[in-house]
């Protein structure tokens, strides 16, 4: 029986980034899921306060090369790789020198939110994208952490939904207590918009407030998780009555078997349709 695939998109991982509920997650769960017996991949942005020569990242020339053009701006597209020999897992980082070489995550010395973090997040949703697609890695559950990653689900239905990679592809998208203040540039679902996606496709983006991007993200899903326990209780409603499979909060002793549960009911009943 063929090995299941599942694809990690993570806004956060340590030991890459510092540890918090998201960049754990982002950590064990892939290693979890690995050691039940399914092929995974991973990815994170490569923010620019991740020290290469330590954590011995190096670029993956095959990968790179290609631009992607956001708000009719080309940027040129890095791929960089490291593993994590404890859990014998590699973690795929996506760069770009406009996006990701200053020496922080999201957020600057003094706390403020960049002002292209909107452009950052198109950048990372369709750079992992287009680097599975030259991988020729087929995955059968995406599955999204964190509100960098909240357009994949809308990409996959939308864009990339006719690409023989991703036809079969279900995606997962986890909420957590990862708010920030202010709302991405108001042309966040503007910028978002490329060959196969529509204005209507967009909507749900159109107000990128924190709030906003993640129940779009869930409306967009083929089912959702909850995975911060402070998450508001707003999305927590949207999620529960979005009507689509929805996972509720799981402690850290707990996640992997809850989520590896939830991965193979939702896999099962794709099974059951094509039946």
């Amino acid at each position: 029986m063929t090995k299941k695939r599942i694809l990690f998109i993570s806004q956060e991982i340590t030991p890459y980034t510092e540890e918090t509920e998201i960049s754990k997650i982002g950590r064990y769960l892939p290693q979890g899921i690995q050691e039940k017996g399914k092929e995974i991949r991973t990815f994170m942005p490569r923010f620019g306060s991740i020290n290469e020569r330590r954590n011995q990242l190096h670029e993956v020339i095959r990968l790179s090369g290609m631009n992607l053009i956001i708000n009719d701006n080309d940027h040129p597209l890095i791929i960089k790789v490291a593993s994590i020999q404890p859990a014998r897992m590699q973690v795929y980082f996506i760069d770009n020198e406009d996006f990701f070489q200053r020496k922080a995550g999201v957020v600057d010395k003094k706390g403020n939110f960049f002002e292209d973090n909107d452009e950052r997040s198109i950048f990372f949703c369709r750079g992992v994208l287009e680097t599975v697609k030259k991988l020729g890695w087929a995955p059968d559950l995406v599955h999204c952490h964190g509100w960098m990653t909240s357009l994949i689900p809308m990409f996959l239905k939308t864009s990339y939904k006719d690409e023989p990679l991703f036809e079969n592809t279900k995606v997962v998208y986890s909420a957590y207590d990862d708010e920030f203040d202010e709302s991405l540039n108001n042309s966040f679902a503007k910028k978002s918009l490329m060959e196969g996606i529509e204005e209507k496709d967009v909507a749900l983006y159109e107000n990128p407030t924190h709030e906003n991007i993640t129940k779009a993200a869930i409306s967009w899903a083929d089912a959702s998780i909850i995975g911060s326990e402070e998450t508001s209780e707003e999305i927590v409603r949207f999620a529960e009555e979005s009507g689509k499979p929805f996972l509720t909060y799981h402690s850290e002793d707990r996640y992997v078997e809850a989520f590896s549960a939830f991965y193979d009911e939702i896999l099962t009943e794709e099974e059951v349709l094509a039946e």
